[in-house]
Order: C-alpha cells, then sequence, then structure tokens
C-alpha cells in the first residue's frame, strides 16, 4: 500500500504534537488553580522521600504502562510547583521499572481512551457550576490529552515501519562488537525518540526477533537503545516551562544516559549471564528457532528482551538511587542565574503549625509571614527598574507570592477556635482582612511591573514612569517602614509627589511625541498605582483598627495564669480590658 506521506505522516505527527503540549498545558493550569496547599501535601505522603518516589513512580507506571506519560506528568506537577526536584528524581527513577513489569500490554488502546476521556471531562469543563470542578475537569482533559497526542504521533510515524528503506536498514544491523553495539543503540534510541513509546520500540523488537529479522543479542541491544530514546518525550515536555521542569527531564535523560554507558562496556558479558540464566531456569536458548507450521520462529527473544530490559532498569535504579542528592544538587546549578538565589517566598518562613495553639505566638507569627509578603509585594518595583537581582519573571514570581498568600490566610483561619474571646477572634478576622489587602496590593504591582516590563518607553513617557514608580516606593513606607528610597536629607514635607491626576494630566499632554499605545500603557499603569495605594491605605486602616499588641498581651497574661502552679498563692496582673 502507498503511504501518502502528508496524510499519513505530516499531519497526525504535527496535529499530535501540538495536542500533546497543549495537554501538558491545561493539566499544569489545572493544577495550580487547584488547591495547591492539599496537592503538595498529599505528594509529600506520596513522594516525600526518595524511597517513596521511586515505589509511587513503579507501581502507577505499572498501571498506566507508559515511563513517558508518567515522566511528562511529573514534569508538569514540578512545573506547577506541586513536587520539588529531589522527589521528582526518585519518581522517574521508578517509572523506569514500572514500564518494564508489562511489556506484555504494549498494545494498551491508550490514544482511544484519552480521547474520549478528553472529550468527558471537556464537557464536564463547560458545564460545570463551579470553579473547583472546572479545574479539577481541565487537568483531567490535560492529563488525557497527553494520552491521545502521544497516540496520534505514533500512529503518524507507524507507517514508516513499512517502508523498505527502514526495514532494509534493521536486517542489516548485528550487535558482534562494540562500533555495531553502539550504532544499535543509537538508532533504536532515535525510532523511540520518534514514537516517544520505549514500550512500542521494544514491541517491534521482539516482533522482528521473533521472526528471526534480528538475532537475538541485536535484539537486546535495541531494549537499550529505546531505554535512551524515551527520555526526548520529556526533554520536549519541557522546553517551554520553568526551570526546575527543564531540571526534572534532564534526570530522565542523565540517568538513562548514565544507566547505558555503564551497561554498553558490560554487554557482552551480560548477554552471556542471560543466556546461562534462561537455561539454568529450563527456558531454553533464545538463539534456537522452533520451526511452527513450516516457518522457523524463535519464541525466546522476546522473554530475552524483556527480561533485560527489567533488570537492567532495576540494576540502574539500585546503582544511582543513593546518588538522588548528587543529582539535586549538580541539576540545581544547571543553568542557573543570579536571580535564583534570591528568597523563595513560595514557601512559609515563619508560619509553624506547632504554634497554632498558642495564640500570644501565632499572631506574631501571622504578622511577620504578612510582612514578608509585602516585601515580595514590593520586589515588583525593583522588576519594573529592571534591577539585575530582582526576579527576572514576573509571573513565576507573583506564582510564589499567590501560594504564600494562601498559606497565610489558611494558617490565620485555622486560628479561630470556638472558646476564644470576642478581641480574639476581632483579632483574627482584622489579620485575614490584611492577609487579603495585601494579595490584592501584590497583584496591582504585579501588573505595574508586567505593563513596564512589556513596553519600550520614549524619553518623556519614561521620565513619568519613573516618577510614577518613585511616588509609589514612597507611598509602601506608609506600611514598610524600612521600604523604598533613602530618607532624603531635607526637612520632613520637603520632598512631595505629583498625584496620579497630575501625572494622567501630563501623558495626555505628550500628544504626538508619543504613541496611543504608549500613552494606553501609561494610563493602564497609573490605574493599577491608583488602587495600589487604595490599598496601602486600606491595609494602614486595617491594623489601627484593632489594638492588636494590647491583644497579644493579654491572651500571653491568660496563658502564663493557666499554666501557673495554684498553690503559689498570687495572681498575676492581667492588662485591663
Amino acid at each position: 500500500m502507498e503511504i501518502d506521506i502528508f496524510k499519513d505522516i505530516l499531519v497526525p505527527v504535527i496535529g499530535g504534537l501540538g495536542i500533546f503540549m497543549l495537554g501538558l498545558e491545561f493539566m499544569a493550569n489545572g493544577i495550580q488553580a487547584l488547591s495547591v496547599n492539599s496537592m503538595r501535601n498529599f505528594l509529600a505522603r506520596a513522594a516525600g522521600t526518595p524511597i517513596k518516589g521511586v515505589l509511587a513512580g513503579t507501581l502507577i507506571t505499572g498501571v498506566i504502562q507508559s515511563s513517558t506519560a508518567m515522566t511528562v506528568m511529573v514534569v508538569g506537577l514540578v512545573n506547577a510547583g506541586v513536587v520539588a526536584l529531589r522527589p521528582a528524581i526518585s519518581v522517574i527513577m521508578g517509572a523506569n521499572i514500572g514500564t518494564t513489569l508489562g511489556n506484555g500490554l504494549i498494545a494498551l488502546p491508550l490514544g482511544p481512551l484519552g480521547l474520549i476521556c478528553g472529550g468527558i471531562f471537556a464537557l464536564i469543563y463547560c458545564f460545570a457550576k463551579t470553579e473547583k470542578v472546572r479545574n479539577i475537569a481541565l487537568a483531567c482533559m490535560g492529563f488525557a490529552l497527553i494520552f491521545y497526542g502521544l497516540n496520534l504521533m505514533t500512529g503518524g510515524l507507524r507507517p514508516l515501519r513499512n517502508m523498505p528503506e527502514v526495514m532494509e536498514l534493521l536486517q542489516t544491523l548485528k550487535a558482534d562488537s562494540y562500533f555495531n553495539l553502539i550504532k544499535c543503540v543509537l538508532i533504536a534510541a532515535a525510532i523511540t525518540a520518534m514514537i516517544h513509546s520505549s514500550s512500542a520500540t521494544i514491541g517491534i523488537v521482539m516482533g522482528l526477533g521473533a521472526a528471526g529479522v534480528l538475532d537475538w543479542t541485536t535484539a537486546v541491544a535495541f531494549s537499550l537503545g529505546a531505554d535512551l530514546g524515551t527520555t526526548i518525550t520529556s526533554w520536549m515536555a519541557s522546553l517551554n516551562l520553568s526551570k526546575n521542569a527543564k531540571r526534572a527531564a534532564y534526570a530522565h535523560i542523565s540517568f538513562n544516559i548514565i544507566g547505558v554507558c555503564i551497561t554498553v562496556p558490560l554487554f557482552f558479558v551480560s548477554i552471556q549471564v542471560l543466556h546461562w540464566a534462561m537455561g539454568a531456569f529450563g527456558m531454553g536458548d533464545p538463539g534456537v528457532a522452533v520451526v511452527v507450521d513450516g516457518k522457523e520462529t524463535f519464541p525466546l527473544v522476546p522473554v530475552a528482551v524483556g527480561l533485560y530490559s527489567t533488570v537492567f532498569n532495576i540494576f540502574n535504579t539500585a546503582l544511582l538511587f543513593p546518588f538522588v542528592g548528587v543529582f539535586e544538587r549538580v541539576l540545581s546549578r544547571v543553568g542557573r542565574t543570579d536571580e535564583e538565589d534570591v528568597e523563595d517566598y513560595s514557601t512559609p518562613k515563619y508560619l509553624d503549625s506547632k504554634l497554632s495553639d498558642d495564640f500570644a505566638k501565632a499572631v506574631p507569627a501571622v504578622q511577620q509571614e504578612t510582612a514578608r509578603h509585602l516585601q515580595a509585594g514590593a520586589m515588583f518595583l525593583n522588576i519594573a527598574r529592571g534591577d539585575k537581582k530582582a526576579p527576572s519573571d514576573p509571573g513565576e514570581h507573583y506564582l510564589a507570592t499567590d501560594i504564600l498568600s494562601r498559606d497565610i490566610r489558611n494558617y490565620t483561619a485555622n486560628l479561630m477556635k470556638e472558646d476564644l474571646p470576642y478581641e480574639q477572634l476581632d483579632l483574627i478576622a482584622s489579620l485575614i482582612e490584611e492577609a487579603d489587602f495585601t494579595a490584592a496590593l501584590t497583584e496591582s504591582m504585579h501588573q505595574v511591573a508586567r505593563r513596564v516590563k512589556r513596553e519600550k518607553f520614549s524619553s518623556p513617557a519614561q521620565a513619568i514612569v519613573n516618577t510614577a514608580l518613585d511616588k509609589l516606593d514612597m507611598s509602601l513606607r506608609d506600611i514598610m517602614p524600612d521600604h523604598g528610597i533613602p530618607d532624603p536629607r531635607m526637612p520632613a514635607g520637603h520632598v512631595s509627589f505629583p498625584e496620579v491626576d497630575e501625572l494622567r494630566a501630563r501623558t495626555l499632554a505628550m500628544g504626538p511625541n508619543a504613541g496611543a499605545g504608549e500613552r494606553g500603557t501609561i494610563l493602564a499603569l497609573l490605574g493599577s498605582i491608583e488602587r495600589a495605594e487604595l490599598l496601602i491605605r486600606r491595609i494602614d486602616a486595617e491594623r489601627k483598627s484593632v489594638n492588636r499588641q494590647t491583644v497579644v498581651a493579654r491572651a500571653a497574661a491568660r496563658k502564663e495564669n493557666r499554666e501557673r502552679p495554684m498553690d503559689e498563692g498570687t495572681l498575676s496582673p492581667v492588662p485591663a480590658e
């Protein structure tokens, strides 16, 4: 049958690649929009340590029978900030073992299953009434589309097997020397990279070996290349993702490359061991043909390939597992820039669950963490000014501050107990209000940084932008005394900035000296600054609405009185109500 390269190969390959990348994006977005804290805690239990990570990767991949899909999932979770790099490396190690546990299930129809599941979750997404259900459906739809995209790419490249040139190349290969062994490994890696499935490559090799097209030693050599080629998909999945997601993909690549490099020098010795083991356990010689219906076949070749692939991945994991920490340290330096040394604001620094039952200690911790959140928000001004020490990506920094904001609000809400006095409940409510205003302020400053970074301003326009940023910087000092420009060497009240209305008038007066797009960006920027200043005043007013220091002092005194032994005969004074 004649193959139409455009219809049979190009269309499904390009379409499948697009669906694959879109599915990855949907899955990451859905996970991020869900309760990040709950997901983080769940995955900490499932893969919180390297051993648990290996077991989780082995079991899950053993069920779905695709280390490629599993690795892509891990890369997506790392990109979403749900899984850290260290457990991700161990999960990928386990995925390599899991995919070898069911090579007999290579023909599992994951593609059609992915399409129907994607359709079902797409309908749920369209008709769901709550945001939580929509986000769950979005994540599940993305996961299903990953399978369907991989299936389309595999189907598009499947006609290559029927091309005589490809078959002739396979028949001329024989792993009878180290040079030919390396050639076989590289060719198998290239084929696996094209069809995005090591299990599929091993299945093809099993068929070719059983038919006698490849001798059993060459078929086993091809299984090594399949393990190497499957890393290409995780690399593709990480192309447009965060640096940590790229590092997770690099862990997969380096893990398999190191394993293959260690195994190649030992290949012929390991083949002899495999030949002996199969004979010792009564399986027989994989190189001996069996005549079935007048045709020679080699039924033990698939058994040999499956055994070798399984033992290789278990050996590789056992060998490299003690070096998970080394992998993490080395990969953490790959592509590292100065901005990565900036503090990680996605993880709370002062919120300690052990303090949640001690009101007098928990409240100061919340105040410190909220001040830290403000500090993270103020960094958007450094981003807008192009400070080299500031985070380079406003979007990634905003995601970190958003996660921190959720942690602060959840922690503060959990301080509410039914037996607390009204003044303590009132203080907790005030802290929640401040945290909410702080999150809104951070979002406004994110908009400021995003708009400034996106536009290239002329000199007159840049002067207005700089004045607006300095004005917001000075306003922040009302709630952050140590922030902003240094104290001027002038008497108080002699330094002032124009109001937003005046800056707006200057922008409109630029006329032909600035384009419409440039003036529109500045006006939107001034709107964000105006909202930010309003939120700064709201935060300042909220802090003054409750005498926090007095309420905390009373709480500490009550706790001290409860803990004081009753036989001391003295009473400690409690601050007046």
